[in-house]
């Protein structure tokens, strides 16, 4: 299985991030996340600390353990209130148990699974840790592997970055390239143009649309949003660097839809993008493609950025070249008999998922001769 690999350097595990999800009431006691970090010192040094959250639900996590929770229901047992180490609502791989050293993170993962016990909680899930994939994953926990479509420069036949959208498509199978143009070009003869803004160049006008546009798209598949507008004012103050707004406006200039990007540190390598929220005002055909896939990537070569990660879920994204890699979470469950069915489980999962992978993979858009 593929794997995202790659040092952690997006915006998700620092402290303005978290904290701003539990200031703004996002992730707090009232919406079934209690925070209940972990830490583990040597002396007057933190030497290792994991995000943990006592969840009395399972919603906002991308990783579905709801067939689980029933289980227990049907024979009485409570699967809430459970431990999660994860960022909220974020379903991007990143460090997760952090630590300076091995044995550092093998004593809180001691600590976390004994804390575990005496709060009686069901289980413990860690979500996305990039700590825990290959073989590293201690023996206490299982796997889950579950896929997500990255887009990544430098896939073309002859090994060598794409310098613009156009070396893009070349490298795609007729088809698929096909199709990209014609999806372009409805947006286009639409009278919908673009404009990408990062950071400081995001005014707290762009924020306000962004957020009407994103609660706008929530409400329409029937969802209230899990992020307030308070959080978003927070990165703006806090966090600009960190985020790339994609404005798209129709015809009269009037703003119509945006999309919202996170951001690694200009210094890391390789340099990603994360796509994350959407929303729009009217009903464009393509229109969504255009702005959370096109534009970003364009912006991408533009900007040297190698990566841009799609998000959770979504097989439609093969057809604009984000491709398959495989994420990895931890679970422990402290009945030892429901312990032992999951584990029995995530082996079936596990060879359901090497073989979708094996699917997708060989449904390629990329051209034969490319790597």
């Amino acid at each position: 299985m593929s794997q995202p690999g790659g040092p952690y350097s997006g915006p998700f595990m620092r402290h303005a991030y978290l904290q701003a999800m539990h200031d703004c009431r996002s992730a707090c006691p009232e919406t079934g996340w209690t925070p209940c970090w972990l830490t583990i010192w040597e002396g007057g040094t933190l030497a290792a600390a994991c995000p943990l959250y006592e969840k009395t639900h399972s919603y906002g996590e991308y990783v579905f353990d709801w067939a689980w929770a029933r289980a227990y229901e049907d024979h009485g047992l409570n699967y809430f209130p459970k431990g999660l180490v994860a960022v909220p609502f974020t379903p991007v791989v990143g460090p997760r148990l952090m630590a300076h050293n091995a044995q550092a993170r093998n004593a809180l993962l001691k600590a976390l699974l004994e804390l575990a016990q005496d709060r009686g909680w069901s289980s413990v899930h860690i979500l996305f840790a990039q700590e825990l994939e290959g073989d590293a994953t201690p023996s206490s926990l299982m796997q889950r592997h579950t896929i997500q479509f990255h887009w990544r420069n430098g896939l073309s036949a002859d090994g060598k970055p794409w310098q613009c959208f156009d070396d893009f498509l070349t490298s795609l199978n007729q088809e698929k390239r096909k199709k990209i143009r014609q999806e372009r070009r409805k947006v286009k003869e639409a009278g919908i143009s673009f404009e990408a803004l990062r950071g400081p160049a995001i005014s707290p006008e762009h924020w306000r649309f962004f957020y009407r546009c994103y609660v706008q798209t929530y409400l329409e598949h029937g969802n209230p949003p899990y992020l307030q507008a308070d959080f978003f004012e927070r990165m703006q103050h806090d966090m600009a660097d960190y985020w790339l707004l994609v404005l798209a406006r129709n015809a009269s200039g009037e703003a119509i839809a945006c999309s919202l990007s996170a951001l690694s540190d200009t210094s890391a390598s390789p340099a990603k993008a994360y796509g994350r929220y959407w929303g729009s005002l009217q009903d464009v055909d393509c229109l969504h493609f255009e702005a959370c896939y096109y534009q970003t990537i364009e912006w991408c070569l533009a900007q040297g950025v190698q990566v841009f990660e799609g998000g959770a879920q979504g097989e439609h994204k093969m057809a604009r070249a984000l491709l398959p890699v495989t994420t990895t979470s931890g679970h422990w469950l402290s009945h030892p008999a429901f312990h032992q069915a999951v584990e029995r489980y995530l082996e079936r999962e596990t060879q359901g998922v090497q073989a979708y992978f094996n699917h997708l993979e060989a449904r390629s858009p990329l051209k034969q001769t490319a790597i």
